[in-house]
């Protein structure tokens, strides 16, 4: 009669050699496999899975929490939805943070854990899913896509080296021009996707093999800074303008333009773009003047591309024609009842009746990112709508109860830059506006000048490779370590915080911008 004994799928317990004597029987001890197991854990996953769900139950089921008092001696009460929601903000953010599992699907645990512990209602907290902000998002992705398809990008790239030479100083120029100006119509990832190829063909033009130079460092950082930096300029450049806008509308009442937020944000980003190009002059000036044989190759290459074909004009043209409709909309009153939102998707049923772009292309977008502005906008009106937010600002405001209003926004747009470097742009507006918005009016300060600086600080992450897409797809060249990119990043960032100063402080009033509310 056999011997029951406990096994594990795939290990011998003992030598099944018949009459073998007991010293002779391999026995491999179970604690072998456990050991085995346990190796293949992903215990830095594991741990910070259960940091997050320890901070929602610590928060959710502690006792009650006092009332915050503002300065006028009114009680602001934070409510068991209340509390709960600041639980599921530190559970969101942790996940977030470190990735513990696709980010989109982070954000559907937001709403699901909404609904489940009955924090909103869950028809209020899955249709911020569906939020005309987060399908202006998805548009602006296909636009970006439509753009790359056609071949707009490489078209409209080999035309700008071919008219600024072979200098290298003048590439640099040149290239972050070409990805500022790209960054006006598609998004800032887009862009770095489909400028990192070009960017490589030069550089194998100035360097045959693949050694770090100055040269690469300067071309490969530069495009990473100069996609954040042209991606504040118009709603499509990013996520982040459409995302800060819908809680702008929510929360004070009144609607951004497309035009309204180009007006604003179009100085501050091509000062930063001149400065961006001076600052990578003078840390990594080129080591050769020139790249002989570039201009030739750029000829061969564009001559490949042939006449600008059917597809590419139909595109252009769609593009051209929606932001037209976006920028009217700011001075003719027949336009303005236009959703920004079904205008840009306008753009896609286009492409796709057209037959620029094809089924496989819709497969093709990155519903992960979709998911995560949803989530964003969902734990940010859930801050909001519970009395949370209202109950974190007036707590907040013992530090900044006495500061001058100046200061007050540097330090708002500087949370939002720290946050930025080490969490998507789109969750650290969502986490930062709501309570920012409320702290503002007891300061006295307008809301304009708060989303304004924010959305500059939010889409320049010069710190770390996490910050942004363009910074991690720059990565990719293998020019520089996460460390030089650091370093680099500390005057970058100094620069982006004087020249911010200077325009809340002095540019944008003179344009007109509220700072003080009347």
């Amino acid at each position: 009669m056999s011997e029951e004994r406990g096994t594990y799928p795939g290990v011998a317990t003992e030598n099944r050699e018949p009459h073998a004597p007991p010293d002779k029987r391999r026995l491999i001890p179970q604690e072998v496999y456990r050991s085995k197991v346990l190796r293949n854990v992903d215990w830095k996953r594991l741990f910070f899975v259960m940091l997050g769900i320890a901070l929602f139950a610590v928060i959710y089921l502690s006792p009650q929490w006092p009332d915050a008092i503002d300065p006028l001696g009114e009680h602001f009460e934070l409510t068991r939805e209340g509390k709960a929601a600041i639980g599921l903000f530190a559970l969101a953010v942790t996940w977030w943070v470190f990735e513990v599992i696709p980010i989109g699907v982070t954000s559907v645990a937001v709403a699901v854990i909404q609904a489940l512990f009955l924090i909103r209602d869950p028809k209020v907290a899955f249709t911020d899913f569906m939020d005309p902000s987060v399908w202006f998002i998805f548009a602006s992705l296909v636009i970006g896509m439509a753009f790359t398809r056609t071949g707009l990008t490489q078209r409209m790239a080999y035309k700008m080296l071919t008219l600024v030479g072979e200098r290298t100083s003048m590439i640099y120029l040149g290239c972050f021009t070409m990805i500022a100006v790209l960054t006006l119509m598609m998004a800032h990832t887009a862009v770095a996707a489909a400028m990192f190829p070009l960017l490589m063909a030069i550089y194998s033009l100035y360097e045959e093999d693949t050694a770090p130079t100055k040269f690469g460092k300067g071309l490969f950082i530069g495009m990473a800074y100069v996609c954040g930096a042209g991606s504040i300029v118009t709603l499509l450049g990013a996520a982040r303008g459409a995302v800060a806008i819908g809680f702008f509308r929510d929360m004070a009442g009144r609607e951004v333009t497309f035009f309204e937020l180009t007006y604003y944000m179009l100085p501050l980003g091509w000062v930063m773009i001149i400065l961006l190009w001076t600052l990578t002059m003078l840390l990594y000036p080129p080591e050769k003047k020139v790249i002989p044989g570039l201009r030739d190759r750029v000829k061969v290459l564009s001559e490949r591309l042939g006449p600008m074909k059917r597809t590419e004009l139909l595109a252009l043209t769609i593009v051209l024609a929606a932001i037209l409709v976006l920028a009217l909309r700011s001075f003719l009153p027949a336009l303005r009842p236009l959703d920004k939102s079904a205008v840009m998707l306008m753009c896609t049923v286009l492409f796709f009746l057209l037959k620029i772009l094809t089924v496989k292309d819709l497969e093709e977008i990155p519903w992960n990112i979709i998911l995560l502005f949803g989530g964003a906008m969902s734990i940010g009106f859930c801050l909001w709508q519970t009395g949370a937010a209202n109950w974190i600002a007036v707590e907040g405001l013992a530090l900044l109860q006495n500061a001058h209003w100046f200061v007050f926004v540097m330090a708002i747009a500087f949370f939002v830059l720290i946050m930025t470097n080490f969490i998507m742009n789109v969750a650290a507006i969502a986490i930062s506006m709501p309570v920012a918005f409320v702290m503002a009016r007891y300061l006295g300060v307008s809301p304009e000048v708060i989303m304004f600086a924010s959305l500059a600080t939010a889409g320049m992450p010069f710190l770390v490779l996490v910050g942004a897409a363009p910074n991690a797809i720059a990565f990719e060249s293998r020019q520089f370590s996460s460390a030089e990119f650091f370093r680099i990043g500390i005057p970058a960032t100094i620069m982006l915080m004087a020249v911010l100063g200077i325009f809340i402080w002095l540019v944008w009033p003179l344009m007109g911008m509220p700072v003080l509310l009347q």
